[in-house]
């Protein structure tokens, strides 16, 4: 549900839920000015510091599986590039009959593959991705007739290897998007957020003085970290995205004119 929210929406949301914790810890705190005493504050103080230590944990945490998670689709896309690419190199050794529709058809499929990074909903998303699952199957067909005609041909097994890699990572693209942080995790980090702010407003509620401008900003530094988190884990929506240049690249020098 969360991956469907706009980054800029989840932002205001988080922002006044954390101000929210802000205002209630504190006014709770000054309810208890008057009856409490040191050792109380000092336990306070003792939970905030473990509180604020836990969220430090969990934002460290989270933030590492987010990247680890980025990476891998940098690196998947970097492989499905060479793929296809080596495939098209060795598309050429094969006889006229299979060379010609073998390296239209690969075009098309970066040209699909490109298209399937842009689309913006499940239709085109699903779309595409079937219609990259026919290529393959056509490309697959002249790997076969390639072999059939020649069983002993070194082009038409290197083509049948180039293609099973390329089979391979169709799948493993399709896995890259689909991995990313269990939503439940970030609900942990808003929930912990919140009460860690609370407890700040609480300790401020027992010493008589609000501290508004280190609180409001700890708790926009708090919202903000946790939006870049969420912003990194989303391969389709937000700012980071990860970068489409080695297919674009492929795309241009298959354009090219064959040496």
């Amino acid at each position: 549900m969360l991956v469907e929210i706009s980054l800029l929406a989840l932002l205001v949301v988080a922002l006044i839920a954390f101000f929210i914790s802000l205002e209630v810890g504190f006014r709770l705190g000054q309810r208890r000015l008057s009856r409490t005493n040191d050792p109380e504050k000092s336990h306070t103080s003792a939970l905030q510091g473990a509180t604020l230590g836990l969220l430090a944990l969990l934002l460290g945490f989270t933030f590492a599986m987010a990247v680890a998670r980025y990476d891998n689709r940098k690196s998947v896309i970097l492989e499905q590039a060479n793929a296809i690419g080596t495939a098209e190199l060795r598309s050429r050794l094969l006889p006229a009959a299979q060379a010609e529709p073998a390296g239209r058809l690969i075009r098309e499929y970066v040209e699909t593959w490109l298209a399937f990074r842009a689309a913006n909903d499940m239709a085109q998303i699903d779309a595409t991705e079937a219609h990259a699952s026919v290529i393959e199957n056509q490309l697959w067909k002249l790997a076969q007739e390639a072999t059939t005609a020649d069983p002993h041909s070194i082009p038409a097994g290197l083509f049948v290897a180039a293609m099973n890699d390329v089979i391979d990572l169709h799948e493993k693209r399709h896995r890259s998007i689909l991995d990313r942080v269990p939503e439940v995790v970030f609900y942990l980090l808003f929930l912990v957020s919140a009460f860690a702010l609370g407890q700040i407003a609480y300790s401020s509620g027992l010493s008589g003085h609000r501290h508004p401008v280190a609180n409001v900003l700890f708790a926009c530094i708090i919202a903000m970290v946790l939006v870049v988190i969420m912003d990194v884990d989303r391969p389709r929506r937000g700012v980071i995205q990860v970068s489409q240049e080695s297919m674009l690249r492929l795309h241009e020098s298959l354009k090219a004119p064959s040496p």
